[in-house]
């Protein structure tokens, strides 16, 4: 059996399933119900400073995309971090690692931007037993107005500051949250990598308005007619997730940071995904709002099935192995040739993959009068998306053609014609080169 034990910057837990730092993890009773469910982890909601206490709106709190079938795509939240007391959570915190002592329980922080603020908080949660603590630059709503959050993920310096700060004062692991907001991923994880961070996580929620009510002109969720941005999670977030997460890994700076996956984790086999793209271990929010915590069990009896049947023996040793295989564009094989092949025992003559050529793409599907569909090799370029409208799972497959191999139905052979993207046309190099 495979083994689904995890050592996150020292942190043990029996897998690498967490929840992330959110409405689920934001008291005692869930934290419980969830390790008792089978999760490996929890990031407690994200704490704040002792002082006035933090109001959330008493109305709609989450927007949400859904797909045809209702399925729930993504989802929007205008949600602020704990507006429970302090020392409340922090009872809370220690009950629970005492009686859970093989799981993680890491701790979200935010509290202003001033040395002294984060000095006082950390050995308060410090004394609780908790495994480490989450630094929280990432929140895109509410708490950024007031000068924390993403307002201080979006500037380098800030979070290289925070994070000496956090590190000068505290024994735990410290664990940096990064935001999506920002055009370029590397700089803020460099920054946290500079402030000796321990690791990163990421990522935390995008800026964003799901939906206009168009009776009464306002965004959705909707407070007395008013709406507010909000932070936007769920499957529809995953492919910026990964994309952010390879970018860290593959950067030489952060190359041997460790990353902790948060972004539309729903399967066993997302956090796969995620695994060989470079994190350590994954955290989990929408999917456990959306199914329950027992959805953890899909998800560890999924990853362990796939991890017995390739030979997988740890989570360690999945974790990072697409990465050599994550390139630029401009180091692809250009002279790799495939084309569109449609099985006509699985067609069901819906057409979809005609339309979708004919109208959108390069006119290299045939219908004929019995509305049977053919692919023109002259004229398919393998752009792949009539295997993406296709309704029929593997109905229409990509089949590779080797160069100087004979197109059986063509009768043609496939020629190399670049040797490498220094001597392709498009390559603008070329022409400054010569």
């Amino acid at each position: 059996m495979a083994d689904l034990r995890s050592e996150f910057v020292g942190i043990k837990s029996p897998n690498p399933f967490w929840l992330a730092s959110a409405p689920p993890t934001d008291k005692e009773y869930n934290v419980r119900r969830a390790f008792e469910a089978g999760w490996g982890g929890v990031v407690w909601k994200t704490l704040g400073e002792e002082g006035p206490p933090v109001v959330n709106v008493n109305g709609p709190r989450y927007g949400a995309i859904f797909g045809a079938d209702r399925r729930l795509l993504g989802l929007n939240n205008i949600e602020l971090i704990t507006d429970r007391p302090l020392q409340q959570n922090l009872r809370e915190i220690k009950a629970v690692k005492r009686d859970y002592p093989d799981r993680a329980v890491v701790v979200s922080l935010m509290v202003p931007c001033v040395e002294d603020a984060w000095k006082a908080i950390l050995p308060v949660v410090e004394e609780t037993g908790a495994d480490g603590v989450e630094l929280n630059f990432g929140c895109p709503h509410g708490m950024s107005e007031r000068g924390m959050g993403s307002a201080v993920g979006q500037v380098p310096e800030y979070i290289e500051m925070v994070t000496r700060w956090c590190k000068q004062n505290t024994r735990m692991p410290v664990i940096v949250k990064l935001t999506p907001n920002i055009s370029d991923i590397r700089k803020p994880a460099e920054a946290a990598h500079a402030g000796g961070a321990d690791a990163v996580s990421l990522i935390n929620t995008i800026n964003s308005i799901t939906s206009v009510n168009l009776d009464l002109f306002a965004p959705e969720p909707m407070i007395d007619t008013k709406g507010a941005h909000g932070g936007y999670c769920g499957p529809a977030v995953k492919p910026i997730a990964l994309n952010m997460v390879a970018e860290i890994a593959r950067n030489p700076v952060t190359a041997n940071l460790p990353i902790s996956g948060i972004g539309g984790v729903t399967t066993w086999r997302d956090a796969a995904e995620f695994l060989a793209l470079g994190v350590g271990n994954v955290q989990v929010c929408t999917a456990a709002m959306t199914y329950g915590f027992k959805v953890v069990q899909e998800m560890i009896s999924g990853l362990g099935q796939w991890m017995d049947e390739k030979g997988h023996e740890s989570v360690a040793s999945v974790v990072g192995r697409a990465i050599p295989n994550c390139s630029d564009w401009q180091n692809l094989n250009l002279n790799y040739v495939s084309k569109a092949r449609i099985s006509q025992d699985d067609c069901i003559k819906c057409g979809r993959c005609f339309a979708a050529c004919e109208d959108t793409s390069h006119q290299a599907i045939t219908m004929s009068a019995d509305r049977t569909f053919e692919v023109i090799d002259d004229e398919c370029v393998a752009c792949n998306l009539c295997v993406n409208v296709c309704p029929v799972e593997n109905c229409i497959t990509m089949e590779r053609i080797e160069p100087g191999q004979m197109d059986e139905r063509t009768g043609k052979v496939v020629e190399e014609e670049f040797a490498d993207w220094t001597t392709h046309p498009n390559n603008p190099g070329r022409v400054a080169a010569e």
